[in-house]
C-alpha cells in the first residue's frame, strides 16, 4: 500500500508519493469472508475470487476508525455474489441503492466502492444488484 496518507496542510510531497496516487495496489481475497483492515484504504483494489458467495465486512469505528471520506474499492471476480456488510450491523450502517440497501450485493465482474460518509456510516456505490 502507498504510505504517507493522509497529508496535512503545508506538507511537501516528494515525487515518489505523488506518483503513487495514480496507481492502485491489488490484493486478492480468495476466502468466503474477509474483514477490511487499515491496509485496505486509499489506493487499494480488493479482488474477491471465491466461486461461492462471499461477505466482506466493515468494522465499527471502535475497532478501526477510518477517516471520513475513506474509500475502499472492490471487484468481484468470483462466480458467487459478494455482499458488503458491517461486522456489527447495529453499530455500523452500510447503505446503497441496491435491492437490499443495507447489505449490497455485487455480482461477478462488477465493481463497487464503499465510502465512509460519517462516523460508523458507509455508502456503497457502483455495480450493486
Amino acid at each position: 500500500m502507498p504510505t504517507g496518507y493522509p497529508f496535512s496542510t503545508g506538507d511537501v510531497l516528494p515525487a515518489a508519493t505523488v506518483n503513487e496516487l495514480v496507481q492502485f495496489s491489488v490484493t486478492t481475497q480468495s476466502g468466503t469472508t474477509y474483514t477490511v483492515d487499515a491496509d485496505d484504504q486509499y489506493q487499494v483494489l480488493i479482488l474477491t475470487s471465491n466461486a461461492a458467495a462471499k461477505t466482506v465486512s466493515i468494522p465499527t469505528d471502535a475497532t478501526l476508525d477510518y477517516p471520513i471520506g475513506t474509500t475502499i474499492t472492490f471487484i468481484n471476480t468470483g462466480a458467487g455474489d459478494l455482499t458488503i456488510d458491517a461486522v456489527t450491523p447495529g453499530t455500523t450502517t452500510i447503505n446503497s441503492a441496491g435491492a437490499t440497501s443495507t447489505a449490497p450485493v455485487v455480482a461477478q465482474w462488477k465493481s463497487c466502492a464503499a465510502v465512509k460518509v460519517a462516523a460508523n456510516s458507509w455508502i456503497v456505490v457502483g455495480g450493486v444488484a
